[in-house]
């Protein structure tokens, strides 16, 4: 943990015309610092701050700012209005070009303004004419019928919108990247940092791992068939905070890595190998944003085409096999029945393997086979592929910070926004998903305790390699989000113990 003095840094702000002192942990992030002089200065969290020196100078608030001393504290002015008013321009200007692209590719304007007309003309029919009662009623379903059209199109899942479906002809429809050496071996490693990669880029580093482990080679997988199913894989994420194409490409590189790492390919078949990559690729296909717990109590359709067992997951085995129903799109063209037979069956225990809901069934199971593994048993094999693939899933605490913390941004995004919805919907809302209830260290302390460490601690018994590259990373994780609630209790602290006194002050006036 290392001593006081290395760990935590002290800052002095002159807050209209007293000296406050600030403490925070030298692993702070910028914004966190941020939130701490806004709560020094009285003001909501999200308030823009100028921090100056003596000078007059702009010091920039980040955990490496300059030291400084209670003769020379820091003044912090809040931005105003007129100040972000140039930076609100830029951001609308880069928000309308965005919409402008998204409106020409998927052709929004052009449905908005047909189904627009059509509602115009209907609804002026009941309004205007003298239509007969039962004329009228059948108008009134017909606009009924079209508002709901509407809606299913603005919140269609994959099974209803075949335009996903349909296999890009036209390749190589994404670039062809010449990966660097140093990517080729950063691809191996899990602080692989995917935040700096496009989506073009990251397709190109999925084809490489397929021709890297001998999958296509190995089971005469065209080249090209590869680039179209990645393609209408890439297209069959939705653009969710968290779900989304780059978690997946993040969960297979992990798995990748640990292939490498724990040289699976030499205790598992071929076989096995290609099921592992391609569950992972495919896991969280179609994914809505909106967990199970939600799908269930909210009775969606596949809440109810799957009878509660696992709605989303079950959901993600159909879209992924769904896309292989396609010539263009099958990868496994070559396999004769029997051993698609088994590849089907592979991913599909695997994918479902991925629900949390079944996390300690899963593991216990593990537990009891680890200390007498035995890789030519099909059961401990199965078991073992489960266990990996739910480690890649959730294995973004195990690489470095500064690529780890804004997993932890996206996934509380989408939280915010399921609670947020339940709270409109009057359905039961999970406190770690509570806007108002859940912080970023409260949120990961415990999962990162009880879930996380325990589960790759267990496999650490198979492979003693993972604990430098992975197990240890969680441990500093955990020490450094702990570290970070400790100052969010004390700040807490003294907020509360400053209210008190204003509220003792104003009962003695």
């Amino acid at each position: 943990m290392g001593s006081a003095s290395s760990s935590y840094r002290v800052i002095y702000l002159d807050v209209d015309g007293r000296i406050q002192k600030v403490v925070f942990s030298r692993f702070c992030s910028p914004c966190d610092i941020k939130e701490l002089f806004c709560t020094a200065l009285g003001v909501p969290r999200n308030t823009n701050l100028s921090l100056l020196d003596s000078s007059g100078a702009m010091v920039s608030i980040d955990p490496t700012m300059p030291h400084n001393t209670e003769r020379s504290p820091y003044r912090v002015v809040p931005m105003t209005g007129g100040q972000l008013a140039d930076k609100e321009e830029l951001f609308q200007n880069v928000l309308t070009q965005v919409a402008e692209q998204f409106s020409r590719a998927f052709k929004i304007n052009e449905l908005k303004t047909e189904v627009t007309n059509r509602l115009a003309m209907l609804e002026k029919r009941v309004e205007l004419e003298g239509m007969k009662v039962v004329e009228i009623e059948k108008c009134r379903n017909d606009i009924k019928k079209l508002r709901e059209e509407m809606a299913s199109r603005n919140n269609s899942n994959f099974l209803e919108d075949n335009k996903k479906l349909t296999p890009r002809r036209d390749v190589p429809s994404y670039p062809k990247y010449h990966l660097s050496k140093e990517t080729i071996e950063a691809l191996r490693l899990s602080t692989f940092d995917a935040w700096q990669w496009e989506p073009n880029e990251m397709l190109s580093c999925l084809e490489h791992m397929y021709h890297d482990l001998g999958l296509v080679k190995d089971f005469n997988i065209n080249p090209i068939t590869l680039k179209r199913w990645l393609l209408c894989i890439h297209d069959n994420y939705k653009n969710n905070p968290f779900h989304n194409f780059r978690h997946c490409f993040c969960v297979t590189q992990m798995m990748y890595s640990m292939i490498c790492l724990c040289s699976l390919q030499e205790k598992f078949t071929q076989v096995d190998i290609l099921i592992l990559m391609t569950a992972a690729v495919c896991h969280d296909l179609d994914h809505p944003g909106f967990n199970n717990t939600y799908q269930i109590n909210a009775r969606t359709e596949l809440a109810v085409r799957y009878n509660d067992i696992s709605p989303l997951e079950n959901h993600h085995c159909a879209v992924a096999f769904q896309i292989f129903s396609q010539p263009d799109c099958n990868i496994f063209s070559n396999f004769d029945p029997e051993a698609f037979k088994q590849i089907r069956q592979g991913t599909i225990t695997l994918i479902l393997a991925t629900d949390m809901a079944r996390h300690g069934e899963i593991l216990d199971s593990f537990k009891q086979k680890v200390d007498s593994f035995d890789y030519t048993d099909e059961e401990h094999v199965t078991c073992l592929k489960m266990v990996l693939i739910k480690c890649c899933d959730i294995s973004n605490e195990v690489r470095p910070m500064e690529v780890a913390e804004p997993w932890v941004d996206c996934l509380l995004e989408e939280y915010f926004m399921q609670s947020d919805r339940e709270k409109s919907e009057g359905l039961p809302v999970a406190p770690f998903m509570d806007r108002e209830k859940v912080t970023k260290p409260t949120a990961q302390i415990g999962f990162i305790k009880f879930v996380l460490i325990p589960m790759f601690e267990t496999v650490m018994k198979l492979f003693p390699q993972i604990e430098e590259a992975m197990v240890q990373p969680l441990r500093e994780s955990r020490d450094r989000y702990e570290e970070l609630k400790q100052i969010d209790d004390a700040m807490n602290e003294v907020q509360k113990k400053k209210s008190e006194n204003l509220t003792m002050g104003g009962k003695k006036k």
